[in-house]
């Protein structure tokens, strides 16, 4: 079996990273433990009890109304190490509304909910590896780790693999965003290379005329070129 191409140091962010308050209480503080996989770990699919839905990839669909907000189309592709495409892969994304609020009971930001904007989506990859998602540019938020703390703008992504063992997170930001200097979840990465593997890139032949503006993020699993994601060392 050909060995797994393991992520450059630098290129993850840290577990410990004291500017992310969060991680002062999260990260382990003695060696992990593996624990062994089963037959049912490796082989059983994580799709839920219900299939995907006409609408569960167009976030601006998925209510009567039409939801507030810069309308965004979101594409890419789901990659190996080699560049090879990964197909039949569940992606989950959630995010805020244009107001810079969750769908949660726990975000008391004094923003306005959107009756007509959820904020979650999934989507299974083609046979290419792509992905697309149409939805709402999000807007950035309060989120008192430090003094007048702001998160950019961002959307999470979740990728599953054949379990739910092999689930990856992370997240996607925006280019130009004057936040990202600001941000320490951004910069718990210390390689500037892989930061910016975090950052969509426009693209104008993405974009629909009169209708979204459109962004491509490609997601490389593992290797020396691997998108950041939360809690791989």
């Amino acid at each position: 079996m050909e060995p797994v191409r393991t992520s450059v140091a630098g290129s993850q962010p840290q577990l410990l990273y004291l500017p992310y308050a969060s991680t002062v209480r999260r990260a382990p503080a003695k060696p992990l433990i593996r624990i062994p996989e089963t037959l049912s770990d490796l082989t059983t699919p994580v799709y839920g009890w219900w299939s995907i839905g006409e609408t569960d990839n167009d976030l601006t669909r998925q209510h009567a109304g039409e939801p507030q907000g810069q309308r965004i189309i979101v594409a890419g592709r789901l990659l190996d190490e080699d560049a090879r495409p990964i197909p039949g892969a569940l992606i989950e994304v959630w995010q805020t509304n244009a107001a810079g609020r969750y769908r949660h009971t726990r975000d008391d930001h004094p923003a306005p909910l959107d009756p007509n904007f959820t904020g979650a989506g999934r989507t299974v990859t083609d046979v290419t590896g792509r992905y697309t998602f149409t939805t709402i540019q999000p807007g950035a938020y309060p989120w008192r780790n430090h003094p007048n703390a702001w998160r950019p703008a961002h959307i999470h992504f979740s990728v599953f693999g054949t379990n739910f063992l092999t689930r990856l997170v992370t997240q996607m930001y925006f280019p130009g965003d004057p936040l990202l200097m600001y941000d320490p979840i951004f910069q718990s990465i210390s390689d500037e290379r892989a930061r910016q593997r975090l950052v969509s890139r426009f693209d104008l032949s993405l974009t629909q005329p009169e209708w979204a503006l459109g962004f491509v993020f490609d997601i490389v699993v593992r290797g020396r070129n691997s998108t950041p994601f939360e809690g791989r060392t």
